[in-house]
């Protein structure tokens, strides 16, 4: 059959439905609409034919086992406990687990991943904190946890450091102290490593400092990253936590003068560079949020992968403001998404499952 490249989802305006475990090409097709998400009976089709893309119908949060709304908030700080020195103890259990995710509705991905979600769940902890990770390996591949921090060699999660690469049914432990403060990652660091990246196994780690940040009405995490559905090392989908125009379909409750900070993250796989665009505003830019120093005041930012950083804005007027990637390719194949901005007193209109 003819290949299907992410061109063609946006010329052909057909969504393939990805083949079983394993195999690197679809194997059937089922048609799926790729349209504007309101569109219904009534509307000005003209008006339809030029509104957002994005899916018809829903993917099943359930089945998949996560929500993206929920991941914009859902930190993980760990079992605490306090260590003979006083230092505090965060201790985290990870299983890395091969499972199919449903991306878009009546696409399923043969996703790796760690505790069955993608992104991986987001550790939280103070700086000067000790982290203990429990890992293991239920996949039928290889693994490992590299940590975007500061360490021992022994912790670094590749190959040669430590015990190397954890096997099926294998485990280890990694554990080290949260430093520096600032929003970070993890990610697996097998090889092929693009592979191993694009299937997954990637997650936030963010170390709040000893004092706090500022305060915040609403800290949210976006981690961004794409799916390459027929694996040719293109990507056909793009998404922040997991999956593609979920915040367009259900938008972001915030009000007029709210505080917000992002925690972004970029992990894309296949592209060289992702972006943040903010309608309508502009935010205080961090980069890699180790300064409480803001680098520029901008609506928008590039990162290449690995790169991150934190956002802090509020909105002065009410309305539904868009987010996205400011390459048009990506926003069109998934990576949008809205902020319902409430004036204040408002009841909040929006669907935030």
């Amino acid at each position: 059959m003819a290949k299907i490249t992410r061109r063609n989802f946006l010329k052909t305006g057909l969504l393939g439905l990805a083949g079983a475990v394993g195999v690197t090409t679809f194997e059937h097709l089922q048609q799926k609409t790729y349209a504007a998400p309101n569109a219904h009976e009534g509307h000005d089709p003209h008006m339809e034919a030029h509104g957002p893309a994005g899916f018809i119908g829903e993917v099943d949060h359930e089945r998949n086992g996560f929500n993206p709304t929920d991941i914009l908030t859902d930190y993980d700080y760990g079992t605490v406990s306090t260590l003979e020195n006083g230092q505090t103890l965060r201790e985290y259990d990870f299983v890395a687990l091969d499972k199919n995710i449903e991306v878009a509705p009546g696409i399923e991905f043969p996703a790796w991943t760690y505790n069955g979600r993608i992104p991986g769940p987001t550790i939280r902890a103070t700086e000067g904190d000790r982290i203990r990770i429990n890992f293991v390996n239920a996949s039928a591949h290889p693994h490992t946890i590299h940590t975007h921090g500061i360490h021992t060699f022994e912790m670094d999660g590749v190959p040669n450091a430590g015990p190397g690469l954890i096997g099926t049914g294998e485990s280890y432990t990694y554990e080290f102290d949260a430093e520096p403060f600032g929003v970070h990652l993890y990610h697996c660091h097998a090889f092929p490593l693009a592979r191993h990246i694009a299937k997954g196994l990637y997650g936030a780690m963010i170390i709040d400092p000893k004092e706090g940040w500022p305060h915040a009405d609403h800290e949210l995490l976006m981690v961004m990253h794409g799916y390459d559905i027929d694996f040719d090392d293109e990507n056909e989908l793009y998404a922040v936590n997991g999956i593609p125009f979920h915040y367009q379909k259900h938008p972001i409750p915030i009000n007029v003068g709210d505080k917000v900070r992002v925690f972004l993250i970029n992990i894309l796989e296949f592209d060289l560079i992702n972006s943040f665009h903010l309608h309508a505003n502009f935010f205080d830019y961090y980069p890699t949020g180790t300064s409480l120093t803001p680098s520029e005041y901008t609506d928008t930012i590039m990162q290449t992968q690995a790169q991150r950083g934190m956002l802090e804005f509020t909105y002065k007027y009410p309305g539904n403001f868009m987010f996205h990637a400011h390459n048009t390719e990506f926003a069109e194949l998934g990576w949008t998404g809205n902020f319902n901005v409430q004036a204040e007193g408002a009841e909040e209109g929006a669907d935030h499952e």
